[in-house]
């Protein structure tokens, strides 16, 4: 069942290049918060059902499935979601169905803002937000990242490491 609903990330990889997976991140528990509730919502209505007139029972009954549906489609969206760093570029899959993939190579990648609201701050999550030399790309906003400021410091270990930018001078 796991190969189902995994998002099989190394198939992705240059593995004749080199390339190894740096850190592969999901997104923080908050994105499964919605979901959750949703479900809780949907087994509310399920518990209203036999207080309800049979003749209208039908409809709550039918809420509630399409709540949990709903809830599970989320929920898998949000798990098939993965952001990679690799010693090469960086990378996102998601899709449930169908798949996506938007990659990024780290000799493109001219900046890097971290933007962590309030609410991100206290419960551990960021928003990476990368500027390319591309004009358009597909790998822009990474919502919802856990420990973004390691995060962040990943990709520039592996910017630095790989060559691409020299040392820093202090001022």
């Amino acid at each position: 069942m796991r190969g189902l609903f995994d998002p099989r990330i190394r198939r992705h990889l240059l593995r004749e290049e080199g390339e190894v997976i740096v850190d592969e991140v999901r997104h923080h528990w908050v994105v499964f918060v919605l979901p959750a509730l949703e479900a809780l919502l949907g087994l509310g209505l399920l518990v209203a059902v036999p207080f309800i007139d049979m003749d209208l029972a039908w409809f709550p009954f039918a809420l509630a499935f399409g709540l949990w549906g709903h809830a599970a489609w989320k929920a898998l969206g949000e798990h098939m979601d993965r952001f990679v760093i690799t010693n090469m570029r960086v990378f996102r899959v998601h899709g449930v169905l169908s798949q996506q993939l938007a990659t990024m190579p780290l000799s493109r990648i001219l900046d890097i803002t971290v933007k962590k609201p309030l609410h991100g701050r206290l419960l551990g999550f960021g928003h990476f937000v990368f500027e390319s030399a591309a004009q358009e790309q597909g790998l822009r906003d990474i919502r919802y990242v856990g420990r973004p400021d390691d995060r962040d410091l990943s990709i520039q270990r592996v910017v630095q490491r790989s060559g691409l930018r020299g040392p820093r001078v202090a001022n």
